[in-house]
């Protein structure tokens, strides 16, 4: 778990301020103490305090005392919370009495104290759905700039080292956008690469435009859509590696690639697949999962402007860990970004 650990070292060495919605929920709170105790994150919990102090009491968590600790019935900023968020909603027909019912949700407290610039990224979904963990992320902090679409991203941590860079590759969209158009496919391109610089540590991410026909190997609507989604994701960043269509192998064999698409930049060395819809994506990522005993890890939410992270409700305590790790280096990714 060699990344693992370099997503926890860089997320040492600039600490980020990362919202838990779901202060009271018990696997949470151990990951909590755990991040805090290993001064991975600087971390703001949300629920009563009365609560939280008795749950750490009685698992023996003698470090949450060095989180932050907002109660969403009562703190000092609610009104200022509601204000903002009434004023972002207003279009939307949003009362101020409406607003001060919605800062009591913790999940929109956290992202109203990421908009006010107060934190840094979130990490929700133990206790509750993908679609109450995205809703007010996309209501409040919308998607980052040139961006409409949010996909999910999976790391890929494979026994097979000639693949990606050292066996490690990061797929998208596997966990959002079930049908995506032309015009999404080739955001989910540009989002996947950014994931796979901030949280894989690809420098250079190689991109393949997956199909099952690699470079008119077949004709198909489909197999237009991504020709389409290539060219678009080249106009709106002339920097990126990328290319399609591709079928997985040609994009991760070499001597397959050099028969299949000869001359191709990416043929045979992608470390980031973008698969064509959802269903791919997630059947996809399971079978290597199960069928090479790879390591998944993910969803990564992506495309927010600041970062949003989804748990499974099934999740264990280190995936909570990890999930705040990765959560850290996409805020600090995302600041790099916006200061370039």
């Amino acid at each position: 778990m060699e990344l693992v650990e370099q997503l926890i070292t860089r997320a040492k060495a600039n600490r980020q301020r990362i919202v838990l919605p779901e202060g009271t929920e018990e696997r949470t709170l151990k990951a909590a103490n755990q991040i805090l105790t290993d001064e991975v994150a600087d971390l703001i919990l949300l629920g009563n305090p009365v609560e939280i102090a008795a749950m750490a009491q009685k698992f023996g968590l003698g470090n949450i005392g060095k989180a932050q600790i907002i109660d969403p019935e009562n703190h000092p900023k609610q009104e200022a919370y509601a204000q903002l968020l009434c004023e972002l909603r207003k279009k939307k027909g949003m009362t101020i009495e409406e607003a001060r019912e919605l800062v009591k949700n913790p999940l929109y407290l956290g992202c109203l104290i990421i908009k006010s610039g107060d934190a840094d990224g979130q990490l929700a979904g133990a206790r509750n759905t993908t679609g109450d963990v995205l809703r007010p992320a996309l209501q409040i902090i919308k998607t980052s700039p040139g961006i409409t679409c949010v996909s999910g991203a999976m790391l890929l941590l494979t026994h097979a080292p000639e693949c990606g860079q050292n066996g490690v590759l990061v797929m998208g969209d596997v966990a959002v956008t079930p049908m995506p158009d032309a015009n999404q496919l080739a955001q989910i391109a540009i989002c996947t690469a950014r994931t796979a610089k901030a949280v894989a540590g690809i420098d250079e991410p190689r991109v393949a435009m997956l199909s099952f026909s690699t470079k008119g190997s077949a004709k198909h609507e489909v197999v237009d859509k991504v020709v389409e989604a290539l060219n678009i994701a080249h106009e709106m960043d002339p920097e990126l590696c990328i290319d399609g269509e591709l079928q997985a192998d040609a994009a991760l064999v070499p001597s397959v690639g050099a028969s299949k698409a000869p001359g191709s930049p990416i043929a045979g060395k992608a470390n980031v697949l973008v698969v064509p819809n959802l269903e791919v994506g997630n059947i996809g990522y399971k079978l290597v999962q199960r069928l090479g005993h790879a390591t998944a890890v993910g969803p990564i939410l992506q495309g927010i402007a600041r970062p949003v992270n989804d748990l499974s409700r099934g999740c264990s305590v280190d995936d909570v860990y990890k999930m705040i790790a990765i959560t850290a280096n996409q805020a600090i990714a995302a600041k790099e970004l916006e200061n370039k």
